[in-house]
This record gives structure tokens, C-alpha cells and sequence, in this order.
């Protein structure tokens, strides 16, 4: 892997590490001149399941919830990089219990950034969502609010770099709906569509990866990076889905659209676009860094281009039958899941 010097002899933290981002960086890494990799979680069968997987002795386990600052410090001393991935995903569960999303989000992101300033942590990349982006449920609210809190504390933090990533739902993943269709492929169920012109972006776990990778090298306090990606339907993702596994003819169920569930993701808003900074195949969103002098708010704005629009997986690149076929059948961890030997 490119850079992997950079992780020579020093102790990376991933809250939240047991997921499949976790799994995906362990993967990365474990094998590299890392001194330490640890993993804060609250689920001790998955950390048992992990550490019986890997058997490295670099792979250390704590066992804790970022809810608890006292979790978090024990998890953090020592620590130079953290990754917080950390987070309540599931839209349904989160519109039902609100506050426990706020819980682990929100308050949880105030204390790993807390213990990370307090103890000298030298980088922390916090892992926001599409979602945070006009948020029209409780997931996308409490991540938009993880965001303003890592912005907020990157003013504090005089010897810690504190930034964030944002993307979408990543292919072959928990949240993804793929794991779904094919699992109803498998079974020969009907293929249940909330909406076939629905797009979303197509990453991959190396593309979230090297995403918050190039945070990690680039970033600096209180930026947002976000990664250019191709799209596509959710019509043409069950087609290409069901001629890669011979089910051409299995009938789909248009059931709508469900509660809290947007028409395509949006990974950058009109008014990011405003300030990004265009690095190819990156985009940054810099920090905001106004002076806290309320007084300025009344007397001094910015000039708004009103020929930008949005970045979302409408505009994106939206991939045909063949390329999507392509980039599908190229995803290791899809194919895992399709052979039914996927883990996590």
C-alpha cells in the first residue's frame, strides 16, 4: 500500500472497530511496520471473533463505549492516530430511539475528540455519512451534528489534527442493500425495490479506505474530504446483480420509498461547493474558521456562485450495465458475499 511507512512504529486506535470498516483497515495494516492496532468496541463476541481471525499479537482489544469517557481514555493513552468510525447507522433504529443516537454520534465523537486533545493524540479522522448532508432523518442529523462538534474541537486542539470524511453507503457492506438483493437472489425471492430510479454512489471498502487515508496525509484541522465516485440506479444495480448470479428472470417488488430515505445521496452541498477545493480525485471541503465575534454575522457574508449545484449521485457519472457489470464482478468482498464466505 502506498505510505505505509507513515504507520512505522506507531499506535493507531479504530473505535468502532469490529464493523466492517474496522476489519477492511486491520486488513491493510496488520501486516505492515504498525507497532499497534486497537480496537475499541462494546461487542465482545465480535472482538473474540477477530481476534481469533487475525492471531496477531498487534491487534489489541478494548473493550468499552465511546458514550464513556473513561472507555475512551483507557483506549486512547498512548495512542498517536485514531480513526473514529464509531456510530449508529441504522436509520430505522435511530428514528425510533433518537437520543441514542445523539448518545453515541454525537456526545460519543465529544469524547474520543476530548481524550484525544487531552492526551496529545496527533491525528484523528472522524467517518461522517452522506447522510449528514440536508438531513432528513436522525442518523443524518446526529452525523451532521458529529461534524460541527469535530469542527468545533478542531479549534481547541493546538497539537492534535482533527478532520473528517464523508461518504455514502459502501458496496458489499452491513448498510448496503446489495447484501440484501443477494441474499434474496439466493433464495429466490422477489427483489424488494423502494424506487428504481433511486441512484446511489458505488464505493468500495478500498475506496473508503483510501479516502480517509488521504485525509490522514492531507488533511489538516477541521477539513471534510470527500472522495469523487461513479453512481448508479437501483434498477441497474438488480439487474447487473441478477445476470451476474444466472437469476435474469426473478421478479422484483416495488414496495416505495421508506420513511427517512432520500431519492439519491448527496455527498457535498450547494454551499460546501461554495468553498471546496478541487484535487482531482478528492474534493475538500476547508474548515470553517470565522472568528466567534457574533458581530461579524450581521455585517459581513460571501458572494454565493449561483451556477453551482450540489454533488450528489444524479450529477455523478452514472455507470451503464457493462461498466457497472465490471466494477461488481472486481469487488473481492462482493464476491465473498455471493460465494457466501463474506465474515463480516
Amino acid at each position: 500500500m502506498k505510505n505505509i511507512h507513515i504507520f512505522r512504529d506507531k499506535v493507531l486506535l479504530i473505535t468502532g472497530g469490529t464493523g466492517s470498516f474496522g476489519n477492511a483497515m486491520v486488513r491493510k495494516l496488520i501486516n505492515s511496520e504498525i507497532k499497534e492496532i486497537r480496537i475499541l468496541s462494546r461487542d465482545e463476541q465480535k472482538q473474540d471473533q477477530m481476534r481469533k481471525f487475525y492471531s496477531n499479537s498487534k491487534l489489541k482489544f478494548y473493550l468499552g463505549d465511546v458514550r464513556d469517557i473513561t472507555s475512551c481514555m483507557n483506549a486512547i493513552n498512548g495512542t498517536h492516530y485514531i480513526f473514529h468510525a464509531a456510530a449508529l447507522k441504522q436509520v430505522p433504529s435511530c428514528e425510533f430511539f433518537p437520543l441514542e443516537a445523539v448518545k453515541t454520534n454525537v456526545i460519543g465523537t465529544e469524547n474520543i475528540l476530548d481524550a484525544s486533545i487531552k492526551l496529545q493524540v496527533e491525528k484523528v479522522i472522524c467517518l461522517s455519512t452522506d447522510k449528514a448532508v440536508y438531513p432528513i432523518n436522525v442518523m443524518g442529523m446526529t452525523k451532521s451534528l458529529m461534524e460541527k462538534v469535530m469542527i468545533a474541537k478542531s479549534r481547541l486542539a493546538n497539537k492534535t489534527i482533527i478532520c473528517a470524511t464523508r461518504y455514502g453507503n459502501v458496496v458489499a457492506s452491513r448498510g448496503s442493500v446489495i447484501p440484501l438483493f443477494i441474499d434474496q437472489i439466493k433464495n429466490n425471492l422477489p427483489l424488494t425495490i423502494t424506487n428504481q430510479k433511486m441512484t446511489r454512489f458505488m464505493m468500495s471498502l478500498d475506496d473508503a479506505i483510501e479516502l480517509v487515508l488521504f485525509a490522514f496525509k492531507h488533511g489538516n484541522t477541521g477539513d471534510i474530504y470527500v472522495k469523487k465516485s461513479s453512481s448508479a440506479s437501483l434498477d441497474m444495480v438488480v439487474q447487473v446483480l441478477k445476470d451476474i448470479m444466472n437469476k435474469a428472470n426473478l421478479k422484483e417488488k416495488i414496495i416505495g420509498t421508506r420513511h427517512g430515505e432520500k431519492q439519491y445521496e448527496v455527498l457535498m452541498s450547494k454551499e460546501e461547493m461554495q468553498k471546496s477545493e478541487d484535487l482531482g480525485d478528492f474534493f475538500k471541503i476547508a474548515t470553517d474558521n470565522r472568528s466567534l465575534d457574533y458581530d461579524l454575522y450581521f455585517e459581513k457574508g460571501q458572494n454565493i456562485q449561483e451556477n453551482l449545484d450540489e454533488y450528489n449521485s444524479n450529477n455523478a457519472y452514472n455507470l451503464d450495465f457493462s461498466e457497472l457489470r465490471d466494477y461488481l464482478l472486481k469487488n473481492e468482498d462482493l464476491k465473498k458475499l455471493i460465494e457466501n464466505d463474506f465474515a463480516n
